[in-house]
């Protein structure tokens, strides 16, 4: 390889912000370099056809960079190459876009342009749209300025997390009914050389149980078992009254275990022995902590 050719840049965390209507993807890369979407810039400053937005990251936006009339505006004290696009990769996808602050620099350009000459019907769109946009950075700012220094931010994911939690929990204890199908456990003890016994549908090691909360119920929400351990908390005997799975909803916490144990059936009978098994669910199914992007709407959608 040769010593000139230039490295891949990897992105290393990715999510989105919204800018009044429009969703832009943003990301971060290993040098903590942040960038937008180039595609979705360009729809954001009305600069493709919304219906259609099959233009390539930087094709329209090019265009308008280098317009004769908006060029004294859009390159005053900037240094050549400053709105260069970013390529960059998430795995082996191709991502292009650019330096977020480029956004903010455009807006700035198209807003002094129209102060000072006349703008194409087209540029004016433009312009009218970066005023939207930078109304919409400004608001952003100033919420996260004060919910920095109030140390609000905070309280913020709490509330976030328990957003998620209602939605897969219940308050009480819902009636019983058998849930965990019986296959993925003769899996577990196929995997394990152990031989499966009638009485092993009602009674098994008690391994078996810390396995279905580290495998199972720690990757299905952010917290939920720790939640699911405080509503259904062991007696004096030591003994809990009632089984995790019957605080789950029947709207999205049940549905969600089911999903799991098809994967994860699925996973053991592709597998020869229990250490690749677990090899394939940490893959397929990472443990989830407190990443909350994994699982929240949009609430202000």
């Amino acid at each position: 390889m040769s010593k000139d050719k230039i490295q891949p840049r990897k992105i290393t965390h990715e999510g989105f912000i919204k800018l009044n209507d429009f969703k832009i993807d943003c990301y971060v890369l290993e040098d903590g370099t942040r960038v937008l979407s180039g595609r979705e810039m360009q729809r954001a400053l009305m600069m493709v056809d919304l219906e259609k937005g099959n233009q390539t990251a930087g094709t329209r936006l090019t265009r308008y960079l280098n317009q004769k009339s908006l060029k004294p505006f859009i390159y005053k004290d900037k240094e050549v190459g400053h709105f260069k696009p970013i390529i960059c990769y998430k795995g082996k996808s191709k991502i292009n876009g650019y330096e977020a602050t480029i956004l903010i620099d455009i807006c700035d350009a198209f807003l002094q342009a129209r102060k000072e000459i006349n703008l194409s019907a087209r540029q004016k769109v433009i312009a009218d749209q970066c005023e939207i946009l930078v109304r919409s950075f400004a608001k952003i700012g100033l919420i996260a300025l004060i919910d920095e220094a109030t140390g609000y931010q905070d309280i913020r994911v709490k509330d976030a997390l328990q957003k998620i939690l209602d939605k897969y929990l219940l308050e009480e204890a819902k009636k019983y009914k058998v849930t965990f199908p019986l296959e993925l456990y003769k899996q577990w003890f196929r995997l394990n050389g152990w031989e499966w016994k009638k009485e092993n549908a009602q009674k098994r090691p008690s391994i078996i149980g810390k396995w279905t909360n580290k495998y199972i119920y720690e990757r299905i929400a952010p917290n939920i078992l720790r939640e699911l351990k405080k509503k259904n908390p062991r007696n004096e005997k030591g003994y809990r009254e009632h089984k995790h799975f019957q605080f789950l909803t029947d709207e999205i916490g049940e549905p969600r275990l089911r999903e799991f144990f098809g994967g994860l059936i699925a996973l053991a009978r592709a597998s020869m022995t229990w250490r690749s098994y677990i090899s394939l669910v940490e893959r397929a199914y990472p443990r989830i902590g407190d990443q909350l992007n994994l699982f929240l709407d949009d609430d202000n959608d």
